[in-house]
């Protein structure tokens, strides 16, 4: 069965890239991030004090994340899985490859500047969550909505600096997990500044690994 962890810098594609897994190879999606948002909403012993340390606006610790996300890996075993979030630092790697044996680590590396230009280019809407993208689809008068003309808004994780932040955060943290894999053999980089050109090779990739289910069900209509 494959085991393997999906990495990137926030903003590089990893959400689209894991639908995409998840769609053409039929393997669970574990996201270190959703499991603690559901912890906390269910407001389970983990899930209560991992929000105690977030509202600190401090990291949460190795040791809870990691036996959030062990407990919930026990539960995947008959399947094939692809971990999103986590291992985020050398000691949760080392965690975990004492639960089990990981078989590759895929690494988007996108380059920093592009993610700025990715990140800070969306605005919203608050009342009604719609998303613009000053790049891909701006709205028709800059600065406001195009149905209630109302102001568009930049979420504070989107305005430059807290980028800048989380990308230097992403930088320290994760470099060494990525070391970490590199001398075990198990990362593979793929590099590009768009989401849809690097896909392709991810999925010639897993394919050597796994079979693509999408083709099959659309062979055998049910």
């Amino acid at each position: 069965l494959l085991r393997a962890v999906i990495m990137g810098p926030p903003g590089s594609g990893k959400g689209t890239v894991s639908a995409r897994i998840i769609k053409h190879f039929g393997v669970k999606h574990l996201s270190s991030g959703d499991l603690l948002r559901d912890n906390m909403q269910k407001k389970t012993d983990v899930g209560i004090l991992a929000k105690s340390y977030i509202d600190q606006g401090q990291l949460i610790p190795d040791h809870i994340m990691t036996q959030l996300m062990l407990n919930e890996i026990k539960s995947l075993d008959q399947y094939n899985w692809l971990l999103d979030g986590f291992p985020r630092t050398v000691a949760q790697a080392e965690a975990l490859d004492k639960e089990c044996h990981i078989d590759t680590v895929i690494d988007l590396d996108v380059p920093f500047e592009t993610i700025k230009c990715r990140l800070t280019a969306r605005w919203i809407h608050p009342a009604s969550g719609r998303v613009y993208n000053l790049e891909f689809s701006p709205p028709k008068v800059q600065g406001i909505d195009d149905i209630t003309g109302e102001p568009l808004v930049q979420r504070d994780d989107d305005k430059p600096e807290t980028v800048s932040k989380r990308l230097q955060a992403y930088d320290a943290q994760t470099k060494p997990v990525l070391e970490y894999y590199r001398k075990k053999g198990l990362l593979k980089s793929f590099s590009g500044t768009e989401t849809n050109k690097i896909w392709p090779h991810i999925y010639a990739f897993l394919q050597t690994k796994l079979p693509d289910v999408s083709q099959k069900d659309a062979a055998n209509p049910r």
